[in-house]
């Protein structure tokens, strides 16, 4: 965005009069010795001889012209010259005056608006920016869940030019958090130019939210009251039945995983079965609503039923879905780690064979001797036939080994894969059914997790990992912080359900809601392993 405010530094008027007022001054001077400097040579001129008397009349007249005109010539030039530099000497001061005279602070800022020189001004700036990328972020979302509902109901080429418009969208959010981001590193570093760097984040996310706006004018036409009511209930009731028979599955499928592997390997999913019988209970209640209210003619109502039940069946088949993504994740991780191992062991043969060989320029011994105590704690926990964490392993192998192993295809980048996307889906699911709570850190930090996945760029696949778990443990710290962002709204007070759809972000907080969000995210404790566990909020769903 293109901002108004002054740039460079302020000047101060004093100096710069002086050295006019000197230059006018010398201007004069010169004039002056330009004037007398001929009266000064006249005289001293030697008289000369008349070689011819005849002509001496005309000769003399001649002479005396010449003299006079050679006088009015040596008159006039410095005359122009003293009044030309006194001319520019007038103008610069004059126009020095009313540039002062213009100027509405002291030191000689240019008149305009001032960027935020206070500490309190630039975190109100923070502030908005955070909401607005909250803001946007809650309707990209929203937007997406009822395109896919509209596109089951009328077909992919119906809604088509709304998926476009929609990954528009995303792309002006997608560099707001990129901005958001570089904020957050220090990047830039000076004040007026972070004020700058804020109001781009605003103008991002307004230009998101007014694509979003024509996209939602396009889904009420499509999905106007009484367009298509019966079919839409239908759907929403068909996919609720879905979900309600899928809940037994996952509960037996998160039972093996907690038999299985170690607390840590499950912790992002612990909640999820719980959470998502309490979004379907929701949406038990808003579909019966919604039926009732089209069974009595106000069409009306029950689209507004019917959204938030459709919202509510979503964010189940999220949560129900995440622990099938582990499970499957765990898996993989499984069986990489025994390749992980040997690869990582031949890696640091090498190395120790040739330490010129180590692609990392600070990898020294005592980072040898740890990656091989890595190694050995992993074997170890392989053997001892106890419950473990096959993520958790990947990660320690891989980041172990980093120094040493070079960034090309093998068995090492493939597991730095699986843990990041392990923890990008972890993070992912989190925010998505728990968006009421969670602040912009937590979603900045997940957009450019995201971002880097995208890129399948084998040097960014540890970073993409870290982000994630921050992310993580970010949101989970908005929730454990703020609970439950409000109460429910009046109309849905004592509602089964209401307080996870609050949470979840289906419907707005009551009046009461305390809706602070965390702000830039510190590390973890340690630097390594998952954060603690998010999933369960006091308060929560």
């Amino acid at each position: 965005m293109t901002s108004s405010l002054p740039r460079g530094r302020p000047r101060r008027p004093g100096p710069h009069i002086s050295v006019r007022v000197a230059h006018a001054l010398l201007g004069c001077a010169i004039g002056l010795v330009w004037l007398v400097l001929p009266g000064m040579t006249s005289g001293d001129d030697a008289p000369v001889a008349i070689k011819e008397p005849a002509s001496a009349p005309s000769s003399v007249a001649a002479a005396v012209e010449e003299e006079d005109e050679t006088s009015a010539a040596d008159l006039v030039l410095p005359l122009v010259a003293v009044a030309a530099v006194g001319a520019l000497a007038g103008y610069g001061y004059v126009r020095r005056v009313r540039r002062a005279r213009s100027r509405t602070t002291p030191g000689g800022s240019v008149a305009g608006p001032p960027p935020p020189r206070s500490a309190q001004a630039l975190a109100a700036l923070d502030e908005r920016a955070c909401a607005a990328l909250v803001e946007a972020d809650d309707r990209i979302r929203a937007t997406r869940t009822e395109l896919d509902y509209a596109e089951a109901l009328f077909g992919g080429e119906s809604v088509a030019p709304l998926r476009r418009a929609v990954q528009e969208a995303g792309a002006e959010l997608a560099a707001a958090f990129r901005m958001r981001r570089r904020y957050d590193e220090g990047t830039p570093a000076e004040e007026a130019a972070r004020a700058h760097a804020l109001a781009g984040i605003v103008g991002r996310c307004e230009e998101t939210t007014r694509r979003l706006d024509s996209v939602s004018a396009a889904l009420e036409r499509l999905r106007g009251p009484g367009r298509g009511t019966d079919a839409a209930l239908g759907l929403a009731e068909g996919r609720f039945r879905e979900l309600t028979g899928l809940v037994a599955a996952s509960e037996t499928v998160l039972a093996g995983l907690r038999t299985r592997y170690a607390p840590t390997a499950t912790a992002s999913v612990i909640g999820n079965v719980e959470q998502a019988k309490d979004r379907l209970l929701f949406a038990t209640a808003r579909l019966n609503e919604a039926r009732q209210a089209s069974d009595s003619g106000q069409s009306g109502t029950a689209a507004a039923h019917l959204r938030a039940a459709e919202a509510a069946v979503a964010q189940a088949a999220v949560l129900l879905g995440g622990v099938d993504r582990l499970a499957a994740l765990l898996k993989a991780a499984e069986q990489t780690v025994p390749a992980a191992l040997t690869g990582a062991e031949a890696e640091l043969s090498a190395a120790r064979a040739d330490p010129a060989a180590a692609t990392a320029p600070g990898a020294s011994q005592a980072q040898l001797r740890h990656a091989d105590a890595v190694l050995a704690s992993v074997r170890m926990e392989l053997t001892a036939g106890r419950p473990g964490d096959p993520a958790d392993m990947l990660r320690r192998i891989v980041r172990a080994t980093e120094p040493f192993a070079p960034v090309r295809g093998g068995v090492l980048p493939a597991a730095a894969l699986i843990t990041a996307r392990a923890a990008t889906g972890m993070a992912a699911d989190f925010v998505e059914t728990h968006r009421g709570a969670v602040g912009a850190a937590a979603r900045t930090r997940l957009a450019e997790a995201e971002r880097l996945l995208a890129a399948d760029d084998p040097a960014d696949r540890r970073a993409a990992d870290d982000l994630a778990l921050e992310s993580w443990e970010l949101a989970g710290q908005d929730v454990r912080t703020h609970g439950n962002p409000g109460p429910a709204p009046e109309e849905a007070t004592g509602e089964t359900g209401a307080a996870g759809a609050v949470l979840g972000g289906i419907v707005p907080p009551g009046p009461a809601a305390d809706v602070t969000h965390s702000g830039p995210a510190a590390p973890p404790p340690d630097g390594t392993g998952p954060p603690p566990d998010p999933a369960a909020p006091p308060g929560g769903a």
